[in-house]
């Protein structure tokens, strides 16, 4: 029998993302099974079980193996990410194991890794199975990072330093380097040499599944394809398969989902602003409070997903935390005079069918890769307030190369972006004016586009999957 063995993070956005995968290419071969490996860090990335309990029900053809925990010190470390990047490391024993039995008992096709699980890559050589990464974010970000160790190598400064150098490179906007992902920000820590690592571990894979659609980002599909986002032009085949996002039914189920639903139900077409951080995005106290006058003074109808501020054991996880108490985080007499017009929901909020929902006309948002194809995939433009990861080059290709978002605009060196900022922000999408209309109908478009990508047989993504599950054959 055959397989494909997929390794992801277990953060929840990303293992979302491989068990989409998963399906997509049980369309394409139905006689496959997916076996997914998953670790268990000695961090929080949100809970996973239910998800993993329901797929593995619902999906016999796709199996979840778990690897043991490895223990560790979190004191020795300095941030839950160098705890995170060091465990890939620690675990490659056990990996070993559970892949060399699961090539006893399959013919392996290939395996499939997360950007962050390099580490892997050697197991599977020695074992004699190609590999393939799985990034999920774009095409775009994804050239970038194959760019990333050659910027690294001719500079000496940490990024954090060189707030006006900016990156010129033919197939996307010019990014500050500043704009990096946060673990790279500081030259030569371990976070730091562990991502330029990862990226220059990337051409050593026999191909990369990237979730995008080739008419989203044509310019670093191209660069990806010729191999001019590096100097020796050695870039594998490349794969966009996407838009991925969860196609699991989210019209019912829990409260939360309910009351969501429900309360959308009474409100005018295209009325409300939604409002989400994803699952790892937290505000301070005194930035939910900016946040909240900003709505309120925006006089539009919102439904808010409010999480707790991040506390100082959230160094090391996090996730760890308790529902927030909304009347101690939010403006005294906030939830009575928004009443009328506003919903907040604790935590979490059932984000796809909230975008697809009539009542929504626009989607504050932290600009994961996630969020904005699922924002696309609803034609709902965005307001585009990067917090963490690779979200800052995500936010300029959104505003500068495919215009679907307007700016939160962040004081210079960081701070509060005040009330009045969120006032204007939200008023110029929601208002209705010529700009948010431009806005409106780009993103309309590539709804449909990103539609056709995978519902067509000819579709761009269609036809890279056909290719991408034929390359295993023929390797």
């Amino acid at each position: 029998m055959e397989s494909v063995v997929l390794y992801p993070i277990p953060a929840r956005g990303h293992l979302i993302s491989a068990v989409e995968l998963a399906k997509l290419i049980l369309t394409q071969n139905p006689s496959l099974i997916i076996n997914i490996i998953l670790t268990n860090p000695p961090i929080k990335l949100g809970p996973t079980d239910p998800f993993v309990a329901a797929v593995s029900s619902a999906i016999p053809s796709i199996k979840f193996h778990h690897l043991p925990t490895v223990p560790v010190d979190p004191d020795s470390y300095p941030s839950h990410r160098a705890i995170l990047f060091d465990h890939y490391r620690l675990v490659n024993p056990h990996f070993r194991q559970v892949l060399k039995s699961l090539s006893g008992d399959f013919t392996l096709r290939c395996l499939v890794i997360d950007f962050f699980c390099f580490p892997a890559l050697h197991i599977a050589s020695e074992l004699n199975i190609p590999t393939y990464y799985f990034f999920t974010s774009g095409a775009s970000c994804l050239a970038l990072f194959f760019h990333l160790p050659t910027i690294y190598e001719n500079t000496t400064q940490s990024f954090k330093d060189l707030e006006n150098t900016v990156v010129y490179l033919p197939f996307m906007p010019p990014v500050p380097l500043s704009y990096m992902p946060e673990s790279t920000l500081v030259r030569g820590t371990p976070e730091c040499l562990h991502i330029i690592n990862c990226a220059a571990h990337l051409k050593k894979s026999a191909g990369i599944i990237v979730n995008t659609f080739e008419s989203l980002e044509p310019k670093a599909v191209k660069a990806l394809s010729n191999g001019n986002c590096i100097l020796d032009h050695r870039i594998p085949p490349v794969y966009c398969i996407g838009p991925l996002t969860i196609t699991t039914d989210q019209s019912t189920g829990d409260s939360t989902t309910v009351e969501c639903l429900t309360w959308l139900d009474t409100q005018p077409s295209r009325s409300v602003v939604f409002v989400c951080f994803g699952s790892m995005g937290l505000l301070s106290k005194q930035q939910l409070r900016e946040l909240g006058l900003g709505l309120e003074r925006s006089y539009h109808r919102f439904l808010w997903v409010v999480r707790n501020p991040p506390l100082d054991t959230q160094i090391k996880d996090p996730i760890a935390q308790p529902d927030p108490d909304l009347n101690s985080l939010l403006p005294d007499g906030f939830l009575d005079r928004t009443r009328d017009r506003g919903l907040i929901v604790k935590s979490w909020a059932p984000q796809i069918a909230v975008l697809s929902h009539d009542s929504v006309g626009g989607f504050v948002t932290h600009c994961g890769w996630n969020s904005v194809l699922e924002s696309i995939c609803a034609g709902v433009p965005m307001i585009g307030w990067p917090l963490y990861a690779e979200q800052k080059i995500n936010k300029v290709l959104l505003l500068k190369e495919l215009e679907l978002a307007l700016p939160i605009n962040e004081p210079d060196g960081g701070g509060l972006v005040s009330s009045a900022e969120v006032e204007e922000r939200v008023r110029e999408l929601m208002d209705d004016s010529e700009k948010c209309k431009s806005l409106r109908k780009l993103v309309v478009a590539k709804r449909d586009e990103a539609m056709a990508a995978l519902s067509q047989q000819d579709g761009s993504s269609r036809v890279a999957l056909a290719k991408l599950v034929e390359s295993w054959y023929n390797i």
